[in-house]
């Protein structure tokens, strides 16, 4: 019985080594254009992801988190304009207007509202108010207005 059990599990081996053998020829020989083939478009379409996700990866960005500044005047000491330095900076009075708007921290929609005139109206004199100033944002130009004694 053991030598039947033996034989029976040696020829089994051989036959599973010979398909293995037919399959490889098959596989390797026979197909290997296709197989190149599938190798090449794997690769290229690797290297497409990869630099796919590099190319449009967001860039590292910096936050940064302004906080208001209260710059509280003197009691009995009312607040004038500084005119010359208003003039100087070749400031109209509608950017002015819109200056102290934003001094009050309304947003684009609200000046908008309270001056009659459209959003991308208030945008335009706001990049204008910030060239005049040299700032960026709006904390800087209302901080750089209270130094120049443009607002309260």
């Amino acid at each position: 019985m053991r030598r039947h059990v033996l034989l029976f599990g040696v020829v089994a081996g051989a036959l599973i080594a010979l398909l293995r053998v037919i399959e490889y020829r098959y596989l390797v020989i026979e197909r290997s254009v296709e197989i190149y083939g599938a190798l090449v478009a794997v690769l290229f379409a690797g290297i497409g992801i990869w630099l796919g996700r590099k190319i449009t990866r967001p860039r590292d960005r910096i936050v940064v988190h302004e906080v208001p500044v209260e710059v509280r005047v003197p009691p009995g000491s009312p607040f004038t304009r500084d005119d010359r330095r208003v003039a100087e900076l070749g400031l109209t009075p509608r950017e002015v207007e819109i200056l102290e708007r934003i001094a009050e921290g309304l947003s684009t929609r609200e000046i908008a509202e309270r001056s009659y005139i459209s959003e991308n109206t208030v945008k335009t004199h706001s990049s204008r108010v910030f060239d005049k100033l040299g700032v960026r944002r709006r904390v800087q130009a209302v901080q750089r207005a209270r130094d120049l004694g443009l607002i309260p």
